[in-house]
């Protein structure tokens, strides 16, 4: 089993993604700081306290899964609490999206929830998304050719004022860990055998390859196609150079020139010749 990982700053301030690669169990978080930008604990935001509180969580690598993303999400509850957040508006919640998997005896856990990503990568090329979800951001991409111009891919009253009903909508139409209860109801898991699998892809919303035109559902294949080719690291610095030619975020709609990227491949699974589950 081979393990390559990437943990890069986007252009904000800060790198509000973080993962963990530890022993069997390998994960990717993207925290979303609250929409009034407050920060806490020597400047750090509370998209990256939440992302930093569900790592610590599932980095104790013991309990299910599911039980690891029930605390993590109550850590991320208590921080909020500690830091005086006021809990009963939902713009001012910290969330975190979260892709992780434990591998044993051939067998994949996994869970998800928010826009990261796990995609199974078999011998004979194919592959599979192992949440096929909406993108829950597609309606306020749609907006981003008609935005009226406030600098470097800014946003204008109309979008901001869709992120603010977005974000309204958390653990209602699409799930994030903020604390909440609903939370878990928003929480995809389940098991998967490993047999012909090759590569497990985990990775936040940074290592999407920009387009040109928003889709409800992403198609993941010109990025497994890339991570064929050119391995993880190739893929990222495709996708940077790709968005290096529209820093202004007018061709490839997106919320910055850069996002912050969490990625990890683990490589050769399993050896060919068993079936591939169907």
């Amino acid at each position: 089993m081979k393990i390559e990982t990437i943990l890069e700053k986007g252009s904000a301030r800060l790198n509000e993604d973080t993962l963990v690669a530890q022993g069997n169990l390998f994960g990717v978080f993207d925290g979303a700081t609250s929409l009034n930008k407050t920060v806490f604990e020597k400047e750090k935001t509370g998209g990256l306290i939440a992302s930093s509180a569900a790592r610590s969580v599932f980095a104790t690598n013991h309990f299910p899964l599911k039980a690891l993303a029930h605390t993590a999400n109550h850590s991320i509850h208590q921080h909020m609490v500690r830091h005086g957040v006021d809990l009963t508006r939902k713009e001012n919640l910290w969330s975190t999206s979260a892709a992780v998997v434990r591998i044993r005896d051939n067998t994949l856990e996994w869970v998800q929830t928010g826009d990261a990503q796990i995609i199974l990568i078999y011998h004979d090329n194919t592959h599979e998304v192992v949440v096929d979800r909406e993108d829950h951001d597609y309606d306020t991409l749609c907006l981003w050719p008609a935005r009226k111009k406030t600098g470097p891919c800014g946003m204008d009253a109309r979008i901001s004022q869709q992120i603010r009903k977005k974000r309204a909508e958390m653990n209602l139409t699409y799930g994030v860990l903020n604390g909440e209860p609903h939370a878990m109801d928003f929480l995809h898991h389940g098991r998967k055998s490993l047999d012909q699998v090759n590569t497990v892809l985990l990775f936040t919303d940074g290592l999407s390859i920009p387009s040109e035109k928003p889709a409800k559902k992403k198609n993941f294949t010109p990025l497994v196609t890339l991570y064929r080719d050119l391995g993880l690291s190739g893929l990222k610095h495709r996708i940077r150079q790709i968005e290096k030619t529209d820093p202004e975020c007018r061709r490839f709609p997106r919320f910055k020139t850069h996002d912050d990227i969490a990625a990890i491949a683990v490589q050769d699974l399993s050896p060919a010749g068993h079936p591939k589950e169907l």
